[in-house]
C-alpha cells in the first residue's frame, strides 16, 4: 500500500476520499493518511473519518515517500497548493473512478483526477493536475489543459481545446470545435459555441465574455 493524503480538507476532498475507497474497493494500493489544509483551525479535527494532518510543512517534514491528491477544484489554487508541496519525496497519482469510461489513446497526466460515471472517448489528452467531476463526457481529440476543470455534467464535444487553468461551470456545453482561451471561466449551465479569448469571465446561451482580467491574474505574486 501506497501512502497518500488528500490536499483539501473540504467537499471534494472528501468526494476524493470516497473515490479512493471505491478504488481501493477493485483494487488494494491506497493506504490513506488523511487531509492537509493550509488553515491551520482545521488542524487535529477529524473531518468525515479521517484526520486534518496539518499543512504544507507536513509535507516538507516528511522523509518518506508520499503521494498527494489534490482536493481542490479551482484551477488557481490547484496551481498554488501544488507549488507548495512539489519536492522530491512527493507524487502526484492520476486517479480514475472505476465506473469511467476511457477509450483508445487517452492520456492522462500526473495528478488528473477523474470522477465516477464519466465518459472519454478517443484520442483525448488530459493535461497534468485536470478535474474531470462527476458525470462529464468529453469527445474525440479534445485537449483540456493543465489545471483545468470541468464540474459536474459539463460535455465537451470533438475537437475542443479548453485552455491551462480553465474552470467550466457545472452542466455546461462546450460544442464541437471551439477553443477556450487560458484561465478563463465558464459559468454554470452555459453553451460555449464560439472560441472564448483567455482570462474571462462567460455566461449565457450562447456563452459571452461580461468579465476580462488582466493576464497572470491567477499567481500569488500578482497585484
Amino acid at each position: 500500500m501506497n501512502d497518500l493524503v488528500i490536499y483539501g480538507a473540504g467537499g471534494f476532498g472528501r468526494e476524493v476520499a470516497q473515490l479512493l475507497v471505491d478504488l481501493n474497493a477493485q483494487s488494494p494500493q491506497w493506504s490513506v493518511l488523511g487531509f492537509l489544509s493550509d488553515d491551520a483551525t482545521w488542524h487535529g479535527r477529524i473531518v468525515g473519518d479521517l484526520p486534518v494532518l496539518g499543512g504544507s510543512e507536513w509535507v516538507h517534514a516528511r522523509t518518506a515517500p508520499i503521494a498527494i491528491a489534490m482536493g481542490v477544484g479551482g484551477p488557481a489554487l490547484k496551481r498554488r497548493l501544488v507549488e507548495r508541496v512539489r519536492n522530491p519525496r512527493a507524487s502526484f497519482p492520476t486517479l480514475v473512478h472505476p465506473s469511467v469510461l476511457v477509450g483508445r489513446r487517452v492520456s492522462l497526466a500526473e495528478g488528473t483526477i477523474v470522477c465516477a460515471a464519466s465518459v472519454i472517448t478517443v484520442d483525448v489528452r488530459v493535461g497534468a493536475f485536470s478535474t474531470v467531476n462527476l458525470c462529464c463526457t468529453i469527445g474525440h481529440d479534445a485537449v483540456l489543459g493543465d489545471y483545468s476543470t470541468l464540474a459536474p455534467s459539463v460535455n465537451v464535444s470533438g475537437n475542443v481545446t479548453v485552455g491551462e487553468g480553465t474552470d467550466v461551470g457545472t452542466g455546461s456545453k462546450v460544442i464541437q470545435g471551439v477553443s477556450i482561451g487560458a484561465w478563463s471561466i465558464v459559468g454554470a449551465g452555459a453553451v460555449v459555441s464560439r472560441d472564448l479569448p483567455p482570462n474571462v469571465t462567460a455566461v449565457g446561451v450562447p456563452a459571452k465574455a461580461i468579465k476580462e482580467r488582466p493576464s497572470g491574474w491567477y499567481r500569488d505574486d500578482h497585484a
